[in-house]
Formats: structure tokens, C-alpha cells, sequence
């Protein structure tokens, strides 16, 4: 994805598949008190990311996020994505 599509709130997956997938909430865009440079800060909400935090650069976090999601009952789904390619564990 691109760092403009992210969004503060927002749901996104690696769309990876098995073991590795993972969908975190990009919770903050903030300024580094030492540095002044860009960190995301992202919760870590299903799969490998589950109730993990964390923080990286704006690039970092476009280059580990596919696609943003949605939960749908029980289910992640791929907003905007064709119904053959959801964003939900396998």
C-alpha cells in the first residue's frame, strides 16, 4: 500500500497466508520526541500481531500492509476486494 492510503484507526493485513498472517490497527502517526521523525504506531489485532504493539516508519508499515480490512462477524475481510480474496486466516 501507499503511505496515503494508511489511515489512523484503520484496520490492515499482510495478506500472507498460515502462520504469519496478522491484521493490526494503525493507532497513532506521531512525531519522535528525539528525532522529529514519522512513527506509526499500530496494535497488533489478529493473528502472529495479537495483542502485540509496536511502532516502525511510515514506509515500513506501507511495505508490511496489503490491504486494509474489516471484521465482518467472525471473518477479515478485504475492503474492496472480491469475495475470492478475503482477508481472514486461512
Amino acid at each position: 500500500m501507499s503511505i496515503d492510503e494508511l489511515k489512523v484507526g484503520y484496520f490492515y493485513s499482510n495478506g500472507a497466508y498460515g502462520r504469519t498472517w496478522g491484521v493490526r490497527q494503525l493507532a497513532e502517526i506521531a512525531a519522535d520526541a528525539a528525532t522529529g521523525t514519522i512513527v506509526y504506531h499500530f496494535k497488533g489485532i489478529a493473528g502472529t500481531c495479537r495483542r502485540k504493539k509496536g511502532h516502525c516508519s511510515p514506509e515500513e508499515f506501507a511495505r508490511w500492509a496489503r490491504y486494509q480490512v474489516t471484521l465482518v462477524e467472525n471473518d477479515w475481510k478485504r475492503v474492496g476486494g472480491d469475495a475470492d480474496e478475503e482477508g481472514q486466516e486461512p
